[in-house]
């Protein structure tokens, strides 16, 4: 066993000395000493001196970088982006301005913000052979899969932002290179990324509903854009409710960057191997295509038509205390008090509903949030609603599909991964992401030639031998 003994350099009588831990093993009794840095971290690497490693499954309680981008304090309910409080930033900003912030460091002026806007606009148009790219898909893909796929497709348009064929270093600054330049290309694909993707989610759309793609226009905001590129028809001069596209905005701007969650960490693994800004971006999107990241919404209003009606919910409640049931969209890993996303969707389903009416299912959501806030087994564990449990009636209610709610939550995060994406080239500590696993299997054995192997007894034997078309059997000599 381990005994672990900690200095603070808080204590009054040693102001100046060193917080670390003194670390015991007690089969070979070495003793070493391990310094905690700022924000209460050490170095996992110093349990190499004594020929351990540390196990994390999930990454339970292991940081694989230091970050500036958002803070969450879980216990409080707090969530900030570079400082500032989601709650203000929901309701003073535009989405454009928080992406500014998140990639930027400071909110910008209005001179900057204007320039910011305006080299989004114009790289929002997408190239014909996208166009065609999208139009090839069968007629019920899912639009999810779509964008995932036309994201990565896109970093084949631009040869000159591929570190594969320009260099690793491409995107990195360096004592012999043009830093200007170097932001110039970084911003460049930005500007492509963050304009492009509206238009390619909205295309995605409308090929699901069989309509023809409608180009953007440089005379609405980002969200509007978006919402007349999904919904204009043959109007010459269509402009959707603003309202709605000031909801929108609200939502995307909450859902712009999370900390280091499964696509952030799946950005940032990507990006450690210098790979294009597109394919790492797919990446992180495929991560968020998971019913346990960013279809999680789409889950609880499959629970909240499953439980039907008010008079339901007490029976369902008992059905999740014996664990028969799931209560989607309530908990979360890292909040252990209500959601603070949860509480501005909470408002912005209300502004939607006095516009498009109220959504039914909305009363059985709010009555299920009373009962379990007011039931001690839930208070124990500290189960709040988080941003997923009133996300998805506002999209519901806003006439979106539900396979389509992941994309609604792919194009802010974009913004985040971004973030992530420059703070990594800058950031001098970080190397290809390589973890480390604890083997399991059987040490060593002899190679046996094919025709003298007993038939393996492999978990999927059975598996493989019963997959059979019916095809196969008609062809089948035997």
């Amino acid at each position: 066993m381990l005994s672990t003994n900690l200095t603070s350099a808080t204590a009054p009588s040693n102001p100046g000395e060193k917080r670390f831990l003194e670390v015991k093993d007690s089969k070979t009794g070495k003793i070493i000493k391990i310094n905690v840095e700022e924000g209460n971290a050490i170095r996992s690497v110093a349990f190499e001196q004594l020929d351990l490693v540390c196990l994390d499954p999930g990454f339970m309680n292991t940081a694989i970088s230091r970050s500036s981008i958002s803070y969450i304090d879980g216990e409080k309910g707090i969530l900030r982006y570079r400082g500032y409080d989601i709650e203000e930033l929901a309701e003073k900003s535009s989405f454009l301005e928080v992406a500014f912030l998140l990639i930027n460091g400071e909110l910008p002026d209005r001179n900057q913000l204007n320039l910011w806007e305006e080299r989004v606009t114009k790289h929002s148009y997408l190239h014909e052979n996208m166009v065609t790219l999208l139009k090839q898909f069968r007629y019920d893909a899912h639009p999810m899969g779509m964008v995932i796929s036309s994201i990565a497709a896109m970093g084949t348009f631009y040869e000159d932002a591929n570190p594969s064929l320009q260099g690793s270093d491409l995107f990195l600054k360096g004592a012999d290179k043009d830093c200007v330049k170097v932001d110039s290309l970084r911003f460049k694909q930005i500007y492509r990324i963050l304009g492009k993707l509206p238009t390619i989610a909205a295309s995605a759309y409308r090929h699901r509903i069989g309509k023809p793609y409608n180009n953007p226009v440089n005379n609405l905001n980002y969200t509007g854009n978006f919402l007349y590129m999904l919904d204009r028809l043959s109007e010459v001069n269509y402009h959707p409710n603003p309202v709605l596209a000031r909801a929108l905005e609200k939502l995307w701007i909450i859902h712009a960057e999370h900390e280091m969650n499964c696509s952030t960490a799946a950005m940032r693994h990507l990006s450690s191997s210098r790979v294009d800004p597109y394919t790492s971006i797919a990446g992180a999107s495929g991560a968020l295509y998971g019913p346990l990241h960013g279809g999680a919404c789409e889950a609880v209003l499959h629970m909240l038509e499953e439980i039907g009606t008010k008079e339901n919910i007490p029976k369902f409640i008992e059905e999740v205390k014996q664990r028969k049931k799931k209560l989607m969209g309530f908990g979360h890993r890292i909040y252990r008090s209500y959601d603070p996303r949860a509480k501005i969707v909470k408002k912005v389903a209300d502004e939607v509903f006095q516009v498009l009416g109220k959504e039914p299912m909305i009363e059985i959501a709010v009555e299920l949030e009373q009962i379990a806030l007011n039931d001690p087994y839930f208070k124990e564990r500290k189960l709040y609603p988080n941003v997923d449990f009133y996300t998805g009636l506002v999209y519901k209610c806003l006439g979106f599909p539900a396979d389509y709610y992941p994309v609604l939550f792919l194009i802010p995060r974009c913004a985040g991964w971004l973030a992530h994406w420059i703070e990594s080239l800058e950031d001098p500590e970080v190397k290809i992401f390589r973890p480390k696993q604890v083997y399991t299997g059987i040490d060593h054995r002899k190679y046996v030639p094919l025709n003298h192997r007993k038939p393996a007894q492999a978990n999927n034997a059975d598996a493989l031998r019963s997959f059979i078309s019916p095809m196969s059997k008609r062809r089948s000599n035997d």
